[in-house]
């Protein structure tokens, strides 16, 4: 069995919680309790130290360990500053510092999401009386250098990482143990729903909530798409709206069901395809054909129909999503061993802004009874 770890929140909320025991009553702890909300269950976290900087200022550092999962922030230091303040209404001001990535597509903010607002929120307000008001900075040192290894920027995030996620257990996205558990959560929604949406990841869960979409009825599958759509077929699941980011969900067009970039990655070759397809002449076709990622193929699109008023963005991108729809029923029904109609899927990609680029006709359909 793999072994479960916490979200990075948890440990930000950790050494916040920390920093403000030293600040209430000068205590360095060794260990702090964390009340992780969802799931409703107390984290025990290691504090790796605890400083006073001034009489109203204390900074707490732990350190992330994130279990099975093959997570880059393994072992990284998490630093919380904590300070008393007198001005301002919020009891608990949250603040980015250094490592925390800023999101370009909202102002600039820190990339510091709702599940971990909520976190340290409510675990520290917990440890204030009425009236006393304080203000967090959550530093990740090595934040900045660990972003280049990742996507973030493809969503809109840069200079650093994101608290971002749902729940405070870190689990293994790639494991036999984690689809287990992924199946585990689609049999229990497909019990009470016959409509579901299907999400990759934490971009797409926090896009749909945005759109007003039950969260009961989202899913996550991470890289399991194909397994999760036989099993929905076996649960017997009438429709499944597939809601992703461009650059993971065009792979299904191209027939890739484990969207893993280790097991396959087509991404050009599946819009450079859909591209000749619409008439798009050779050159252009070329240029997106060699864009280092679908993101650059996308805003090179965009760059054609700017400058000439074409529509190849929406050409393309409908192509796309009407094969996903296509292939990912095909998929379904060579493995179903039922005759009756299989299940009815619509997709919805979005790019890395979290702006949605197209839904396919069924989804746009699917959309109208899931909000």
């Amino acid at each position: 069995m793999s072994r479960s770890g916490y979200t990075l929140p948890v440990f930000a909320c950790a050494s916040a919680v920390a920093a403000l025991h030293w600040l209430c009553d000068r205590q360095s702890l060794s260990v702090v309790s964390v009340d992780l909300i969802e799931p409703a269950q107390i984290a025990e976290i290691p504090i790796e130290q605890v400083a006073g900087l001034s009489q109203s200022m204390a900074l707490a550092i732990t350190r992330s360990e994130p279990g099975d999962n093959l997570d880059l922030t393994r072992n990284t230091p998490i630093w919380s500053m904590v300070e008393w303040r007198e001005e301002g209404e919020e009891a608990v001001i949250i603040q980015g510092g250094e490592g925390i990535g800023r999101q370009m597509n909202a102002g600039d903010q820190p990339a510091i999401y709702a599940y971990a607002h909520r976190l340290l929120q409510e675990n520290l307000r917990r440890l204030l009386t009425p009236g006393e008001k304080i203000t967090v900075t959550i530093i990740l040192p090595e934040g900045r250098s660990l972003a280049v290894r990742t996507s973030n920027a493809a969503f809109g995030v840069v200079e650093g990482l994101s608290l971002l996620g749902t729940s405070g257990i870190s689990q293994p996205l790639s494991t036999p143990d984690q689809l287990a558990a992924f199946r585990a959560e689609l049999q229990n929604k497909a019990s009470r729903f016959e409509s579901l949406v299907f999400c990759i990841g934490e971009n797409g869960l926090d896009l749909a909530r945005k759109l007003g979409i039950n969260p009961e009825q989202l899913v996550k599958t991470a890289n399991w798409l194909g397994p999760m759509l036989v099993e929905a077929d076996v649960l017997k699941v009438k429709e499944i709206l597939l809601f992703g980011y461009h650059g993971k969900l065009m792979k299904l067009a191209g027939g890739i069901f484990h969207t893993h970039h280790h097991v396959a990655d087509g991404r050009r070759e599946i819009l450079a395809a859909h591209c000749a397809l619409a008439g798009l002449n050779s050159s252009d076709i070329q240029v997106v054909f060699d864009s280092a990622t679908a993101e650059a193929a996308l805003t090179y699109l965009r760059s054609l129909d700017a400058s000439t008023g074409s529509d190849w963005v929406n050409q393309v991108y409908s192509a796309i999503a009407s094969t996903i729809d296509a292939r990912c029923q095909e998929y379904i029904q060579s493995h179903s061993d039922r005759d009756v109609q299989v299940i009815v899927c619509g997709s919805i990609l979005f790019d890395r802004d979290r702006k949605i680029i197209v839904k396919s006709k069924t989804a746009g359909l699917l959309m109208g009874k899931l909000c």
